[in-house]
């Protein structure tokens, strides 16, 4: 008798021990796949829309943090439904699915997970909520911040999928992420802003650049005291043509 209820102390600790370790992991595992059950199919346009509503915030954010925006951009595509899931709407702007609270604010969803193995369950579970897009995409920042995530920073990569294979198993549970990431960047033409943005003025000062160059290349050309040197490829004085003819000259 006394033998069996050792082992039942012995079962009830490892359930116990058991436990506590998936409670762990799920609490840190910052922001799971989250398919927000309402969220149904998005069109292509809704999408192209969505990703234009927040293309320069995240193109910013990326230059400044040394992230990719294009992986940014996809992940908001993909956690959000382009937009459309309960969680990123109005007063939550949650668009990265991150698990927990901001600065206190939190909201409980019903979401799916992956079990790691390609099975899907259903549970609820509490989310950051933000005051806007911005703070969003900011925290998204602040999170990949983190050293667990240093393999998918800009500065430690080759290329946006170097980043995405990084997430799977790391952000999100779904084993297919970094697929539906790379399908999404490359669908959508997300690598433009994985680039500087080219201002207005920036582009008037190349034009100007460009139009004193043509102008400095025309007036060489038509100055009336220079004359074609074939010796040199170029137009000079007569004086220097001179030099170069006898100099020529002399070295025959």
């Amino acid at each position: 008798m006394k033998d069996k209820q050792v082992t039942k102390f012995f079962l009830a600790c490892s359930t116990l021990v058991t436990c506590i370790t998936l409670g762990i992991n799920l609490t840190f595992r910052h922001a799971a796949h989250a398919v927000i059950a309402e969220s149904g199919q998005v069109s292509p346009t809704a999408t192209a829309d969505f990703i234009t509503s927040i293309g320069e915030t995240a193109r910013q954010i990326g230059q400044e943090r040394n992230l990719y925006a294009s992986v940014m951009i996809a992940q908001a595509v993909l956690e959000s439904s382009s937009g459309q899931s309960a969680l990123s709407q109005e007063p939550y702007y949650n668009f990265f699915g991150v698990k927990g609270a901001y600065n206190g604010n939190s909201v409980v969803m019903q979401t799916w997970e992956d079990d790691g193995s390609g099975n899907t369950y259903e549970i609820d579970q509490a989310f950051r909520s933000y005051n806007s897009l911005a703070d969003s995409l900011n925290d998204y920042a602040n999170l990949l911040s983190w050293n667990l995530y240093a393999d998918t920073w800009k500065s430690n990569t080759s290329s946006y999928q170097d980043a995405t294979a990084a997430l799977t198993g790391r952000y999100a549970t779904d084993t297919a992420y970094a697929d539906k990431l790379n399908a999404l960047i490359e669908q959508y033409g997300l690598t433009s802003y994985d680039e500087p943005l080219v201002t207005d003025e920036a582009q008037e000062t190349t034009e100007q650049d460009n139009q004193t160059q043509q102008t400095n290349q025309a007036t060489e050309t038509v100055n009336p005291n220079h004359v074609w040197n074939k010796y040199r490829g170029s137009y000079t004085s007569s004086d220097i043509l001179a030099e170069d003819e006898a100099w020529l000259a002399y070295i025959r």
